[in-house]
């Protein structure tokens, strides 16, 4: 490595430092700390095929991506003997994955998913060749069941899919299930497929909730989280979990590797089970359930800090993105927060503090000052 390039190397990292002491406005853990595992970045962990079936590549992290399916397979109260999954690259894999299993069971379906669904679900979709009806939500975020049954009414001859979200993306607002099931007896839709997207809130909310209301045991048939963002990992990652015979319609043997391929991609990240597998391990449940609490406590401390200096913030219940009017670009740019329709919102993930938060609401109420002081000046 030349001079050059070592000080751009050194360049680049000053930079990832700084800009993570200013990242607010996206779902990302960053309190980790993995050096534990460095050793392990020497090696080309494959996790091809199958992660329940060995594999001729045999340096891979197998046996450790089971403890992490079953870990999270437990916590969504999958059926004891009729649950598979695999550690995947992220959520939006794991929709992916639950969509194709859905369509291999019900080839002519309807897919539903409210407007406030990851865009990874309409890509997802159009890559499927899916047909597919987008559904009004409330002001909030969450699911219009009417506008679900209506929809469902007219299209009621055909098997439905439905998308339902477990936090969206800009409210964190949770569409109800049983809301969604009760929809399909009204509607006399006896074949259908729910899927979980519970990116962000499934973890902490499975860990926080005796009886989680979006789990397996209330109705789901397959449910993805993500691995990076509230148990924080230095590689995107996730976690799908499906009930196993509908898993099986889909695999074939693949002499090649002598193994199954069940996986969406083949060949698959094996660092990222260990990160799961490590963090799970170090911190347990109630570690977890701890972590969850936190946050929890941050949201309602940054709803209050906002609401100090006249900002009209809010969050939906068991939620930590606090929701607020979008600030000027330079605000947006500084904090990295994400907008849509007038509207942002700080997630209040593990490794945000509360002196984080305080350097944020100095900044807004430096600006809300200077923006009163020009306006006084135009009078």
């Amino acid at each position: 490595m030349t001079i050059y390039e070592k000080g751009q190397l050194e360049d680049y990292l000053h930079k990832v430092m700084h800009r993570a002491n200013q990242f607010l406005g996206y779902p990302i853990a960053t309190d980790f700390d993995y050096s534990d595992l460095y050793p392990l970045l020497k090696y080309p962990l494959n996790n091809v095929g199958d992660p329940l079936i060995e594999s001729t590549y045999d340096l891979n992290s197998r046996s450790i991506e089971k403890e992490v399916v079953e870990f999270f397979a437990n916590l969504f109260r999958a059926p004891k003997n009729n649950s598979w999954g695999y550690v995947t690259n992220g959520g939006s894999e794991g929709n992916l994955y639950g969509l194709y299993v859905a369509r291999e069971l019900y080839p002519n379906a309807m897919v539903y998913y409210s407007e406030a669904t990851h865009y990874s679900v309409q890509k997802n979709i159009h890559l499927l060749n899916m047909p597919s009806i987008v559904i009004r939500t409330y002001s909030k975020g969450e699911m219009d069941y009417v506008d679900l049954k209506e929809a469902m009414q007219l299209h009621r001859h055909r098997p439905a899919i439905i998308l339902a979200n477990i936090g969206t993306t800009m409210t964190e607002a949770k569409d109800d299930v049983l809301a969604i099931r009760r929809t399909l007896k009204e509607c006399a839709i006896k074949s259908h497929y729910i899927h979980c997207d519970a990116a962000l809130a499934g973890t902490y909310l499975a860990l926080l909730q005796d009886d989680p209301s979006f789990d397996f045991a209330h109705g789901a048939d397959s449910i993805a989280i993500s691995g990076h963002k509230f148990i924080g990992s230095p590689i995107p990652c996730g976690v799908v979990i499906v009930k196993k015979n509908y898993k099986d319609r889909i695999g074939r043997t693949i002499p090649y590797i002598g193994t199954l391929d069940t996986t969406i991609t083949g060949s698959r990240n094996g660092h990222s089970p260990v990160f799961l597998w490590y963090a799970l391990k170090k911190m347990g449940r109630e570690g977890l359930k701890s972590r969850a609490l936190n946050s929890l406590q941050l949201a309602d401390y940054t709803v209050q800090q906002l609401q100090h200096i006249g900002i009209k913030a809010w969050r939906n219940n068991s939620a930590i993105t606090v929701v607020f009017p979008q600030p000027s670009k330079e605000i947006c740019i500084k904090w990295q927060l994400a907008c849509e329709n007038g509207l942002t919102h700080i997630i209040c993930m593990p490794g945000v503090t509360t002196e984080t938060i305080d350097r944020f609401v100095s900044d807004l109420t430096e600006e809300l000052a200077m923006t009163l002081a020009l306006d006084n000046e135009q009078r």
